[in-house]
């Protein structure tokens, strides 16, 4: 009763979710294409038995990459994704070597007609895309799922618990959930996750690899670099955010005048925003996709897929999304380079990484723009402090590797006990 409650009111609010949709493609444009793909309209035909990997948007992906790579070797994979900037990223990275598509919205036909077209061998989804439909009806058909990297916060467990009824039903047709720690596996089990379906195997964001085509790229770009004697990075900021950041930047510019700031918004949406802005202010600018960088105080990475080759270019990193509310971004791939991390007080999203990192000396936070520049100048003027606070990372980096590895052989596990038919 709670799941057809649940379709009932998404159906009525179905015109409000293309409403929505067409209303982002203002900034975006591709919001307002692929709709039959969001309704599970497919005109190409998918090979069956594929693994169905579901990455939200670019930061699961992201997390997600070195597991797809590794499961592609053994399964076909089917790739999903919610938003543009994802699908795009699925394409940079993957090409023509899976199959991939929008996740359908959770309509129960919608849903139904998804997996007459894939004949999915197993869901895997990252994080907490719990998506009511779409797990129960893949209970139903036999078809495996897997919750990988999980996390639940407190905030959330209690939205959880407003629905349920509809949440037991969710948990108790979860065949694996692997969560970040004992705390979000106990939330889990609250929820009604049967205790022998939920490892706790820690995060696959710590297992970060630097590979021979990023550290070719980053020898690539630092010439580019070299007439600045202090480079920051400010990576996945926001509206309101990157104004903050920015006017650190100037403060920053009255004390050290070759300094850069490498700006990367989140969104493809923000590029032409943060420039209309430096343009305002009078801020010399290059943009990485247009032109290399000749010196001007502001770089603005207004491509997609590389914070990677940023990071390993800079002295140190902001990690955006938490001078405001609005829980921050993963910090990892900054402490995979050494470098110090700096933060905004808003990382709910990251309470199994951000804790740890500032307890430990490797990340500092701070709560206005005028507290990141006072830490900027004081990690410029200190090449001691910037080698201590980076390693720190580094160590915790390292630390907590493994997660991978467990996650697949759990997965793997989980795919073999398969034997029902769909």
């Amino acid at each position: 009763m709670a799941r057809l409650i649940y379709s009932f009111f998404l159906y009525i609010l179905s015109p409000l979710v293309f409403l929505h949709l067409w209303l982002r493609g203002k900034k975006a444009p591709e919001y307002r294409k692929r709709w039959a793909e969001r309704l599970a309209f497919y005109n190409a035909h998918f090979k069956p038995d594929s693994l169905v990997i579901h990455c939200a948007s670019v930061g699961e992906l992201m997390a997600a990459s070195k597991l797809i790579h590794q499961l592609k070797d053994n399964y076909s994979i089917t790739l999903t994704c919610n938003t543009p900037t994802g699908s795009a990223e699925i394409q940079k990275q993957f090409g023509n070597t899976l199959q991939h598509v929008y996740l359908p919205l959770d309509f129960p036909c919608a849903i139904g007609r998804f997996f007459k077209a894939l004949k999915p061998k197993a869901i895997i989804i990252l994080e907490t895309e719990l998506w009511p439909n779409l797990i129960i009806k893949a209970q139903q058909q036999h078809i495996p799922v897997c919750v990988i990297n999980a996390r639940l916060s407190e905030k959330s467990l209690k939205g959880y618990q407003r629905i349920l009824p509809l949440s037991k039903q969710i948990m108790r047709s979860i065949n694996l959930l692997a969560a970040h720690n004992k705390e979000d596996s106990e939330r889990f089990l609250q929820l009604g996750l049967p205790s022998k379906n939920s490892k706790i195997t820690g995060s696959i964001k710590f297992d970060i690899e630097l590979n021979t085509e990023i550290e070719d790229r980053i020898s690539a770009f630092k010439p580019q670099l070299s007439s600045h004697d202090f480079i920051w990075v400010a990576g996945s900021t926001h509206p309101g955010e990157y104004e903050q950041v920015i006017n650190a930047h100037l403060l920053l510019l009255e004390k050290k005048p070759n300094a850069l700031l490498i700006i990367a918004p989140r969104h493809p949406e923000q590029f032409n925003k943060v420039a209309d802005y430096l343009k305002q202010n009078n801020i010399s600018f290059s943009q990485r996709s247009k032109e290399k960088h000749t010196g001007q105080s502001v770089l603005l990475a207004d491509t997609m897929g590389e914070m990677l080759v940023l990071f390993g270019a800079a002295d140190c990193a902001f990690i955006g999304g938490s001078l405001i509310a609005r829980g921050g971004h993963n910090p990892l791939e900054a402490a995979a380079f050494n470098i110090p991390i700096l933060t905004g007080p808003s990382y709910t999203n990251f309470l199994h990484v951000y804790p740890q990192l500032i307890s430990n000396n490797a990340c500092i936070c701070v709560d206005s723009s005028k507290a990141l520049f006072d830490n900027l100048l004081s990690l410029a003027n200190d090449a001691e402090k910037r080698h201590t606070l980076g390693n720190n990372a580094y160590q915790i980096l390292e630390t907590n590797r493994g997660a991978l590895k467990h996650t697949i052989a759990l997965i793997e596990n989980e795919i073999s006990h398969d034997t029902l038919p769909h």
